[in-house]
């Protein structure tokens, strides 16, 4: 049962982080007319869909990511010329409401015939030789394509991506990052105040962690009990010379004094030694004694993790850099490997680990990698200074390397990941 809720809150976690971050695109998409065909969240097969106004809502089985696919970044899924045999069927306006690519002699209530003239995009109309007479129709901008089953909405032109100024079009693109950051603010806050502030003057240790099956396990320590003294030495709030004290008595009992509400009771402690770790251990966490944050506390500490965090982040890619090594690279099986061990410790520990990747997306995103938002910024950055678009078959040939670049990265750093889980 425990694997199955750190299992549910590790999924969760990922899955608000890239809801948030895609929702960000399709939200300033929208407030800009851009037609959004699909929010998907994951990739691979459909696992759970439905549509809503415009546009269809999807859970797919690789919960790595996501997108907000608007229309006019890609080509046309739909295309009709000259000479093709359609069939249509008008609204009470006598508008063009659905067009029929297949299956014309099943379809009832419609007008079929020769495709002369049609502009779906601009003039939105379309002329039809029917039984040798010509017919004219105006399409509705909100017009449905049908070919094999599937329904197809039409994108006019001032649906399309690319149709919108450069600051409606960067908005939309940098409001991804920009749900990120905001996300990790309100959990680094949140974190703030289910853990609290560390108190002025201290003047005990308590034990906030207890590794199951260590000596502080064994000996029924509880979370919350305070270390008066070991071995007869009094710790106070002094947690280092606790753990030099356990440290240096690796195999070898040691008295402790615990107060566990009022209640005050000696028992014997013997640290053990652990793979990897130097010096004695007992399997505990501990912790100094902490208060409520208030309002304006809550608010200046997240805005401190968020300024240290961005910090540490830029560090760990600069060192990257100056030393890249493949084991210094984790992918999904390592971030989910990870993030399962946090959420171990507690829904503390993994808000401020879900803050931490929420920033951290919000970042990485913004680095000016092909196929990355930072690129496409890039991109409508130099429209900005010279007026017009870079040529969309170049841009979309860097973004498709990028990719690619991305996708190779990605099964190398996994096919790493999973060596490492199978040599332990």
């Amino acid at each position: 049962m425990e694997m199955v809720r750190i299992v549910f809150l590790t999924v969760l976690m990922f899955f608000v982080i890239v809801t948030v971050h895609e929702w960000g695109h399709y939200y300033f998409a929208r407030r800009a007319g851009i037609l959004v065909r699909e929010f998907a969240i994951g990739f691979g097969p459909k696992l759970f869909s439905y549509k809503r106004n415009e546009t269809q809502f999807t859970l797919r089985l690789l919960p790595f990511g996501g997108y907000a696919r608007m229309a006019g970044e890609d080509p046309e899924l739909v295309e009709i010329h000259a000479g093709q045999t359609i069939a249509v069927r008008l609204n009470q306006e006598n508008q063009v409401k659905k067009i029929y690519l297949d299956q014309l002699d099943n379809r009832k209530n419609v007008i079929r015939g020769e495709v002369q003239f049609i502009d779906m995009v601009d003039r939105l109309s379309v002329r039809l030789d029917v039984d040798g007479e010509f017919q004219q129709y105006e399409i509705h901008p909100q017009a449905m394509t049908v070919a094999k089953g599937i329904e197809t909405q039409i994108a006019p032109r001032d649906r399309q991506f690319n149709s919108k100024t450069v600051g409606q079009r960067a908005l939309a693109i940098f409001a991804g990052p920009l749900m990120n950051f905001i996300l990790a603010f309100i959990l680094f806050a949140l974190h703030i105040q289910m853990a609290g502030l560390p108190v002025d003057n201290p003047t005990y240790v308590k034990i906030g962690e207890i590794t199951k099956g260590a000596p502080a396990d064994e000996a029924n320590l509880q979370v919350g009990d305070i270390i008066v003294s070991i071995n007869g030495t009094a710790i106070g709030a002094d947690y280092r010379k606790m753990i030099e004290l356990i440290s240096a008595s690796t195999d070898k009992p040691m008295d402790w004094t615990i107060q566990r509400g009022e209640e005050t009771f000696d028992l014997s402690l013997t640290p053990r030694a652990m793979e990897g770790q130097e010096g004695g251990k007992v399997g505990i966490v501990p912790e100094l004694p902490t208060r409520q944050a208030g309002p304006i506390e809550t608010v200046t500490g997240a805005g401190t993790a968020m300024v240290d965090t961005t910090g540490i982040i830029f560090q760990g890619f600069r060192q990257l850099i100056e030393r890249f090594s493949m084991d210094d690279l984790g992918g999904p099986v390592r971030t989910f490997e990870v993030t399962g061990q946090i959420a171990r410790q507690g829904i503390e520990q993994l808000t401020y680990w879900a803050a931490i990747l929420s920033l951290y997306l919000g970042i990485f995103n913004l680095l000016p990698i092909p196929a990355l938002d930072g690129s496409r910024l890039v991109f409508l950055g130099v429209e900005a200074v010279r007026g017009k678009p870079i040529d969309p078959n170049r841009e979309g040939m860097v973004h498709f390397i990028g990719f690619a670049m991305l996708f190779l990265l990605m099964i190398a750093v996994t096919y790493n990941d999973i060596l490492r889980l199978i040599n332990g």
